[in-house]
């Protein structure tokens, strides 16, 4: 029997943790959560994951306790605080999740070079460097990568939860509470209470989306109803590991589960190239798109406001923008709209739109976030064209967003289809919402010649 580390990140669960019951199964276990906010290439988190992060901790802590176990939580560069937690412990080894994100990476190399770190898998439904094509490369698109990850599935059963740890006592922890993940002035938190942070939060809302996954391919992009998971947050920060998510999918419903597993599968398609390309938050996939001259300036900075607090004149747009603000999510398809306005309608970086998401979005995840923007923007690795231009007063309609409108631009609650999606086209937009900031056609001209004049350079 021998003492280890046991070193949480985004893996904030109990059941299906195989870091966990490996420590476990050596000895007495010391369970740590380090904030870094000092390791080279970590990004800090945004506002709304840092508050999803104190509740899940709390949660977690409470869980071990349940168990025997406690969590310490200190702060600093990773490998200097689990190098000090050996010290003081006499641990032999550390056991941690594999992670990708380049930060991640970075501290798993810093920390083998000082300590027994034994790493393993539970964060993807399989390894991402583990996908590779016939010639042994790496996949850069999605539906050959889909199609080779389903030769290797299922994945493995998940782990149970230990029913017993024993853990190393007299370690300091520091308070949670000291971390200032919360906010105070303002508090704009005040509409996450929809959301129970945590791997109970994470079940809970698993069992309440397995009776209707079955009709998720036909929901899914209807936003004024309930028809999608809405896992993300719990999947980000591994309160529910996928491969729990996977066997509890197909054991519900079978084949009919493939369209909910292959978004499952676009997280850890995500993760695969973020780890081929460590930069993709910040830089083009397609090269070409560096020559596109992006808006820049006043008249810019007053529009990307205006998309950030819902007030554009397009009332899917806003609706979105405002549902992000007021609970830290916002339904895939409004997404994929939200972005699509910012990038070609506004002809705003999307790079800029990535960082409001990582501020406001509680499921911000570095790969999803990147690969998302970049598809919408058309200037990923595999995205559609530039010019597959999302026009949002169809897709409102298309997708009957009356309800969600509604429920998120009061000052439209009045109004019904197919007035609600275009008031100003019919003549019924009340005075206190905003004109439409640029109309379609204006935009979509303009979005194209900026990208033609970027293939002339």
């Amino acid at each position: 029997m021998t003492k280890s580390i046991l070193w949480f990140r985004q893996d904030l669960r109990l059941f299906d943790q195989p870091a966990l019951a490996a420590a476990v199964a050596q000895g007495p276990v010391l369970a740590v959560y380090i904030l870094d906010e000092e390791t080279p290439g970590l990004r800090p988190m945004g506002g709304a994951a840092r508050w999803w992060l104190h509740h899940s901790l709390s949660s977690l802590r409470q869980s071990l306790r349940e168990k025997g176990g406690d969590l310490v939580l200190r702060r600093g560069r990773s490998a200097s605080v689990l190098h000090a937690l050996m010290a003081e412990t006499g641990a032999e080894t550390i056991h941690a999740l594999h992670h990708y994100e380049p930060g991640w990476k970075q501290a798993e190399e810093d920390v083998a070079a000082m300590a027994n770190l034994v790493l393993h898998h539970g964060n993807q439904l399989a390894p991402p460097d583990g996908i590779l094509s016939g010639s042994g490369g790496r996949y850069r698109v999605f539906t050959p990568w889909w199609r080779q990850l389903l030769s290797q599935m299922p994945p493995p059963r998940p782990v149970p939860a230990p029913e017993r740890i024993v853990a190393i006592s007299g370690v300091t922890s520091d308070a949670l509470e000291d971390w200032g993940l919360l906010p105070t002035q303002p508090n704009w938190a005040g509409g996450f209470s929809v959301w129970t942070p945590g791997e109970a939060g994470a079940g809970k809302a698993l069992r309440a989306f397995l009776p209707i996954i079955t009709h998720y391919d036909d929901r899914r992009n209807l936003p004024s109803i309930t028809g999608t998971s809405r896992l993300s947050p719990h999947l980000h920060f591994g309160e529910i590991s996928p491969a729990t998510v996977w066997h509890l999918a197909s054991k519900e419903a079978g084949a009919k589960a493939e369209p909910f597993l292959r978004e499952v599968g676009w997280r850890d398609y995500a993760t695969n190239l973020l780890d081929q390309f460590p930069d993709y938050p910040v830089r083009n996939g397609r090269p070409a798109f560096d020559a596109l001259v992006w808006r820049d300036g006043p008249e810019a900075d007053a529009d990307f406001k205006a998309w950030t607090q819902g007030r554009t004149g397009y009332p899917i747009v806003d609706a979105g923008m405002r549902e992000l603000w007021a609970t830290g999510w916002m339904h895939n398809r409004v997404r994929m709209i939200a972005a699509s306005f910012l990038i070609k309608h506004l002809l705003i970086d999307w790079r800029r739109g990535e960082e409001w998401f990582w501020d406001t979005l509680v499921d911000a995840n570095a790969a999803a976030n990147a690969s998302n923007w970049q598809w919408v923007a058309g200037t990923g690795v595999d995205a559609p064209i530039f010019s597959r231009i999302m026009a949002p007063l169809s897709q409102s309609e298309k997708f009957d967003a009356t309800g969600y409108i509604q429920t998120w631009v009061p000052e439209l609650a009045g109004l019904s289809g197919p007035y609600i999606h275009d008031p100003d086209e019919f003549g019924v937009r009340p005075r206190d919402y905003p004109r439409k900031i640029i109309g379609h056609k204006a935009a979509r001209e303009r979005a194209l010649a900026a990208q033609a004049a970027s293939r002339e350079k």
